[in-house]
């Protein structure tokens, strides 16, 4: 199972992003500021799991991305400079429903997952799925989502995040 998603135009500024880092698991939280609102009917949380048993869970509220968490183990993979795509569109990402009404939904699914950083761990890049050509998309201002050519969910970017506490 693949996660689509439906592209629609920006009708704002994208949000500011806050990162936070659990410093006894260095797990990665990232959400829009201000968040999006909606009712519970219409939040859910995408979880995807790496066979290496890192993860990326996307919360999403009133159908779009809210926020972003991640733990990756192994490592992430550092790259001397990693840099997003230079053409990046703003839109809404939204994840349909299934049915057509707005649902508490919780999905969990096993994929390839690939964490990579640049060498000083200030952009991370989390690709899901093999590599595909499609887009990229800025749900925030430091958030961007990749989007395939059928519409899926590709990619994950977490920009300008500040260093991991370090433990003492």
């Amino acid at each position: 199972m693949k996660v689509a998603v439906e592209m629609r135009p920006a009708d704002e500024v994208p949000a500011a992003v806050q990162y936070t880092w659990d410093p006894d698991t260095d797990i990665l939280s990232a959400q829009r500021s201000p968040r999006t609102r909606g009712d519970d009917s219409s939040s859910a949380t995408v979880g995807l799991e790496g066979r290496d048993g890192s993860w990326l869970i996307l919360d999403v509220a009133a159908g779009r991305i809210n926020g972003v968490e991640v733990a990756v183990w192994p490592d992430v993979r550092k790259l001397p400079a990693l840099h997003p795509p230079s053409q990046i569109e703003d839109a809404e990402v939204v994840l349909p429903s299934g049915n057509g009404k707005a649902d508490v939904a919780s999905l969990e699914m096993e994929t390839r997952l690939v964490a990579e950083a640049d060498s000083d761990q200030r952009n991370f890049h989390f690709r899901v799925w093999a590599v595909r050509l499609g887009r990229t998309v800025r749900v925030a201002r430091d958030l961007l989502v990749d989007v395939d050519e059928k519409n899926r969910l590709s990619g994950v970017w977490l920009l300008n995040v500040p260093p991991c506490p370090t433990e003492l």
